[in-house]
């Protein structure tokens, strides 16, 4: 089947076209938001096509994944059909609900032309969706396989925005990890990020957005990986980090709790034990790489691609057969 699907989040996108259907990902002139198209010098998945706004209308879409509530109404302008309605309508949400938690109502609550997919347990505990039909459909990414080599006794995060987002992500814990242990950060707007939190940059050090592949290769030379988020779905490169056989090191929030086993490096709400656990972990390599061993295997055991495509796939045959 033809399937509208906006580029939204990179590695979740990679892994949703990597199934057998085609992918129709609206590209606009200046790539913005709502027209990310293809990411340039990356070999994705072969069902993955770019299709300018002109071209949506005469591409024969099936059915609509939507992410944003902005992309429904983009949908019937483009296509020239109501999703929901005249063409079948899957909403998927990536995030924890804001505002008045838990009572905050979803975008798609109490909706009877759409189903609602949520990415974790977590997420659709807390989403007040009414009674639209709801149902969760975990991560799974493309195994990177086994390719951790420490050479330095630091902690790696990845954390995008962390100065903007702030406690949300656990910003204000990386001072305390990096003065005690070093932490590398990467991801999106960290440039500078050392100084705004008063931290020594050769304690804090910052590497602004990298290709996957060259995240990766910086992360595996790093003795454990840190995940500080206190709101948020689980993230991505937590899961990346445990299939590349890292210890981790994650607060005890959202949805890690269910998904994380202890044993994987330290799990916990204490921050002060969290610490205390990366310091044992960077300090006993047998005992950390026991750790990334059981993090590997969770991760495998999991976050596998072809489950991810196999539940997908089941969800788009339904929506296209109600």
């Amino acid at each position: 089947m033809n399937v509208l699907f906006w580029h939204v989040h990179g590695t979740y996108t990679e892994a949703f076209v990597s199934g057998p259907h085609t992918y129709m990902l609206p590209v606009t002139q200046p790539r913005d938001t709502w027209g990310l198209g293809l990411p340039p010098d990356v070999n994705w998945p072969v069902g993955a096509r770019e299709v300018s706004v002109e071209e949506v209308s005469d591409a024969s879409i099936d059915v609509v994944v939507a992410q944003r509530p902005e992309e429904i109404t983009l949908a019937r302008r483009w296509l020239g059909q109501r999703p929901g309605i005249d063409i079948p309508l899957v909403y998927l949400e990536h995030n924890t609900p804001g505002g008045s938690v838990p009572f905050t109502r979803h975008p798609m609550a109490d909706r009877h032309d759409c189903l609602l997919v949520h990415v974790t347990q977590f997420n659709a505990l807390m989403w007040d969706t009414g009674h639209t039909e709801t149902v969760v459909v975990r991560h799974g990414l493309p195994d990177p396989g086994q390719r951790w080599s420490p050479a330095e006794r630091r902690l790696a995060a990845v954390i995008n925005e962390p100065v903007r987002r702030g406690r949300a992500v656990g910003t204000d814990l990386l001072p305390s990890f990096a003065g005690a242990v070093g932490v590398d950060l990467f991801g999106m707007k960290v440039s500078g990020a050392a100084e705004q939190l008063g931290c020594d940059p050769r304690r804090l050090r910052c590497h602004e957005d990298l290709p996957r592949r060259h995240l990766h290769d910086r992360m595996c030379r790093l003795g454990a990986y840190l995940h500080v988020n206190r709101w948020t779905s689980l993230g991505l490169s937590l899961v990346e980090a445990m299939f590349l056989g890292m210890p981790v090191v994650v607060l005890a929030t959202t949805e890690a709790p269910a998904v994380v086993p202890p044993a994987a490096g330290a799990l916990s709400s204490d921050p002060a034990e969290l610490l205390d656990a990366a310091r044992r972990l960077l300090a006993d390599p047998r005992r950390a790489e026991d750790a990334g061993e059981i993090a590997r295997q969770s991760a495998v055991d999991r976050f596998g691609l072809s489950r991810f495509i196999d539940d997908w796939n089941s969800l788009l045959d339904e929506a296209l057969a109600s």
